[in-house]
């Protein structure tokens, strides 16, 4: 039987953001580019690299998805970015896997909390995650499906990793 797996990245930690400044365009602060390259190389050894990026548009979630593909030695040109991920609800983040899920069996979504933190809570047919950290990447599996038919509380065999954690 297939498997789809599907790992749920928050953004990095990023500066805050400056009066002049729009929320999107928040730059990864140093230690959130240290997170996103620890990150990618846990979930390298935990479960292989990702066939297929989805992120949100906004500049730390970009350039945390950038960051880990340079780590997993993959290309950029993997990511595809989506407005619906920013700031991304729940509801509209599985809209987004479903349509662009395609056939990769491992997919990455790297966007925001709260939406991130509450898409992980609902599709876990386990114990649910109450928040993701920063950089938090949670990975989930879903048995004998195509992406469009990913529902509710059907993946299995959680994983949480967070950053400065083994």
């Amino acid at each position: 039987m297939d498997v789809l797996r599907l790992t749920v990245v928050r953004h990095a930690s990023a500066l805050a953001s400056r009066p002049d400044q729009e929320d999107r365009d928040r730059l990864l602060d140093t230690r959130g580019q240290q997170q996103a390259r620890e990150m990618a190389r846990r979930l390298a050894a935990a479960h292989g690299p990702p066939e297929r990026i989805l992120s949100s548009p906004a500049l730390r979630a970009i350039s945390t998805a950038t960051l880990m593909c340079e780590e997993l030695g993959l290309s950029s040109g993997q990511i595809l970015t989506d407005e619906r991920l920013y700031p991304g609800s729940a509801t509209l983040t599985l809209e987004v896997i479903h349509e662009l899920g395609e056939s990769a069996s491992h997919l990455m979504v790297v966007g925001h909390n709260p939406g991130l933190s509450e898409l992980a809570a609902r599709l876990s047919s386990e114990p649910k995650i109450s928040s993701l950290p920063t950089c938090g990447v949670y990975t989930l599996e879903f048995a004998g499906v195509v992406w469009s038919e990913i529902g509710w509380a059907s993946g299995v065999n959680p994983r949480l990793h967070v950053p400065g954690h083994e």
